[in-house]
């Protein structure tokens, strides 16, 4: 079932757009696959001493990216400050990991498509944080 559908399905109101916080849910899911993927592939390369804080960074953003997404998924008892703050965080993450995978895109096409990946989901983190205040 897709984010949309479930958000359509929450019987009360949500004080914020539904398609926006679908379309955010959805880029930190495929961030989060992103960033577990590169550290998995860096992980198999033969320089992978080289690329240990890459790997933190992706493992980092991934969890975070996973959090984010779950926190947003929940209305019930709705916190705006808490969900704020998480979304700075993601962002922060997003874009941290972003700037260590550009630092290894040139040699591993995993690090390049990831960091692609983790800018669009920093953006879509600010673009929501943006619709709330």
């Amino acid at each position: 079932m897709s984010v949309t559908r479930m958000l359509e399905t929450y019987p009360a109101t949500i004080n914020m757009d539904r398609k926006a916080i679908a379309d955010t849910v959805e880029i930190l899911l495929e961030c989060s696959q992103a960033c577990t993927a590169c550290a998995d592939a860096c992980l198999s390369e033969q320089d992978v001493a080289d690329l240990a804080k890459c790997i933190r960074t992706d493992l980092d953003c991934a969890d975070i990216c996973d959090t984010t997404a779950r926190v947003l998924s929940r209305h019930t008892g709705y916190d705006a400050n808490i969900t704020r703050a998480q979304l700075q965080a993601c962002a922060q993450a997003c874009s941290a990991c972003a700037t260590e995978c550009e630092r290894h895109a040139g040699h591993h096409e995993h690090c390049r498509a990831c960091a692609e990946v983790c800018r669009r989901c920093a953006e879509a983190c600010r673009g929501l944080l943006a619709k709330m205040s």
